[in-house]
């Protein structure tokens, strides 16, 4: 069925996850409350009410939603830089594949692996901070930005906000750091637009593979997987016809992104761009 469901509260959790899998809904969960309902209601919001500001402390609120959440021994290895300018919002919108929705949506929050701030407190206490130069610190450093965006991400979605996250800002990181004005040590990891969805362009909830595939018990199991991904190759064409997007499956998206070093959009230079900002990367 089409699932461009609008109250996550108004309908069953049975209903949210036939939208969510498909004929591989699973049918053995708990009750659903508010919170999970919201959780997995989500969907990407590409269209925006362009002429609706957000309340005054959105992004304060948000930003309260993201520090909450956890932090690899509390170091707070990340930052984000808030875009409301229209001007400077359309640049990264170039920088970022020309998506047009981070100039449409009034708020554009870039989230920052950022080392700078350790390494300026090693600077003020006179010490070198050493593991701020391996490869592990900059993991803690994304994997902490990841965790406290989606926390920013569920926080806008229960304020009744659409977004979208935007992995294309990865595409230029050299020019996106210029704009920003970041200091060495800092790296803009993904964006995410947020507003009002625009209600004549109502986001539909994607298929996700079915839980056979990513839920393991005990040790990792391959044994039935080509099956379930013809499955969700079916699910995906309906899903992709629906939304004005041809008939390409899962499979076909896959290829073309990951088939070859051209597929990652200038990415594949990404640790000479690291090193250029400042991460040494041991």
């Amino acid at each position: 069925m089409p699932n461009d469901i609008a109250a996550p509260t108004a309908i069953s959790m049975a209903e949210l996850l036939r939208a969510r899998y498909g004929a591989a809904a699973p049918a053995n969960t708990v009750p659903g409350n508010d919170v999970i309902r919201a959780l997995v209601s989500h969907r990407s919001v590409r269209a925006f009410d362009a002429d609706r500001a957000l309340p005054a402390g959105t992004i304060e609120t948000l930003v309260a939603a993201a520090q909450s959440a956890s932090t690899s021994s509390n170091l707070q290895t990340w930052s984000v830089v808030a875009v409301e300018d229209a001007g400077r919002r359309a640049r990264l919108s170039e920088f970022a594949s020309k998506q047009a929705f981070i100039r449409q949506a009034p708020l554009f929050m870039c989230w920052l692996a950022d080392l700078s701030r350790l390494d300026r407190l090693g600077t003020a206490k006179g010490r070198k901070f050493e593991a701020l130069d391996y490869l592990e610190t900059f993991m803690v450093a994304i994997i902490d930005a990841a965790l406290a965006a989606q926390n920013a991400a569920v926080a806008a979605e229960s304020l009744g906000l659409g977004c979208v996250y935007v992995g294309a800002l990865r595409n230029k990181p050299e020019a996106v750091a210029a704009e920003l004005g970041l200091p060495p040590h800092v790296m803009a990891v993904f964006g995410l637009s947020i507003g009002y969805p625009d209600p004549a362009r109502p986001a539909e909830i994607k298929p996700r593979l079915p839980q056979s595939l990513i839920l393991h018990r005990e040790q990792y199991a391959t044994k039935d997987e080509p099956a379930a991904i013809a499955a969700y190759d079916g699910e995906m064409k309906r899903f992709s016809a629906r939304n004005g997007m041809g008939d390409t499956d899962w499979t076909s998206r896959v290829v073309s992104r990951v088939g070859t070093a051209a597929g990652m959009s200038g990415r594949d230079r990404m640790r000479a761009i690291l090193n250029a900002l400042g991460f040494e990367l041991r």
